[in-house]
């Protein structure tokens, strides 16, 4: 079958990058010896988590019978196109800017700086009660427009370039919003470890989009979407954890903020656990790690009860 077909095609992909990824390592697959694994795998992790949800958003659009039955698929996947360009040309900008402020500022300050942007975006999009709120809206605007597109192609006197040129649009904005977020997270990994780790990483995450994107548009195959979000979602969890810790530790570096040892945790905590988990026996990095935590889980739990407390006081009405 073809979905199959995808699927091995996939899997030989991501083991060919794994691959290159270890002989670029120089064949010592040791964690503790190799950052560049863990950030690979970080940066694989957060490429799949938005290409995820740039296939959910154009399945969403390209969903309904008026798209499957009429020529109006391509240019969506033409939009889609233009915005992958776009996304190039906004990483080439992105990492002209950056190195152009590293002349004339201090590398760990640039650093800093671009880290704890990037660190900002991604507790906005963990935090669970705006991400609800955020990606309800940004799937239904998606298909309100594409209706309302669609209404416009009956009437006689509409413009069928304007249609077409709306559609794009929709699979332009779908494709390069998550582009750029991508962009701004890879640029403290690309001060950090180079250029050859981001592309390592970049590849695995392409890789485990295009299985996904082949099986949800040419094999039609319906997939687990929300299991795949929440697995994503915590995974993503403990990148943000991860880059708080090192976020915090390079503000330290830079002087940005104090450095306070716990030494009662150094002999605690190993060395791999702040390579892998940037966990560090300082107050300044396990309170930043702890207050990520605590807006994660408990914008979460705010919503489960937000939605609990709904769920019964509509049974309540039902009742009555």
């Amino acid at each position: 079958m073809i979905w199959r077909v995808a699927l091995w095609s996939g899997v030989l992909v991501l083991v060919a990058a794994l691959a290159w990824a270890a002989i670029a390592a120089g064949g010592n697959p040791d964690p503790l010896t190799s950052e560049g694994s863990k950030a690979v795998l970080d940066i694989g992790i957060l490429v799949f988590r938005e290409g995820l949800e740039c296939i959910l958003v154009l399945a969403a659009i390209t969903a309904s019978k008026a798209i499957s039955g009429q020529p109006y698929k391509k240019p969506i996947a033409a939009g889609a196109f233009v915005g992958f360009i776009a996304t190039l040309i906004t990483w080439r900008i992105a990492v002209g800017i950056v190195d152009s402020l590293m002349e004339n500022v201090p590398a760990l300050h640039v650093q800093a700086a671009t880290g704890l942007l990037a660190v900002i975006v991604l507790v906005i999009v963990m935090n669970w009660f705006f991400h609800k709120l955020y990606w309800t809206g940004w799937i239904a605007m998606h298909t309100k427009k594409k209706r309302e597109l669609l209404r416009s192609s009956a009437d006689p006197d509409a413009s069928r370039l304007g249609l077409l040129l709306g559609l794009a649009f929709l699979g332009f904005t779908s494709f390069y919003r998550e582009g750029f977020e991508v962009v701004l997270f890879l640029q403290n990994y690309r001060m950090k470890l180079g250029g050859t780790p981001v592309l390592y990483g970049v590849l695995l995450g392409s890789a485990f989009s295009a299985v996904v994107a082949v099986l949800t548009f040419v094999a039609n195959k319906h997939l687990p979407y929300r299991k795949m979000l929440v697995i994503t979602g915590v995974l993503l969890g403990v990148v943000l954890l991860v880059m708080v810790g090192e976020q915090a530790q390079e503000m330290q570096l830079a002087s940005w903020i104090p450095t306070t040892d716990i030494p009662s945790l150094a002999n605690v905590i190993p060395e791999w656990m702040g390579l892998w988990f940037a966990v560090f026996p300082t107050v300044e990095t396990l309170l930043a790690q702890a207050i990520a935590l605590v807006l994660v889980l408990g914008s979460y739990l705010f919503v489960r009860v937000r939605v609990a407390r709904a769920s019964r006081l509509a049974s309540a009405a039902n009742a009555a």
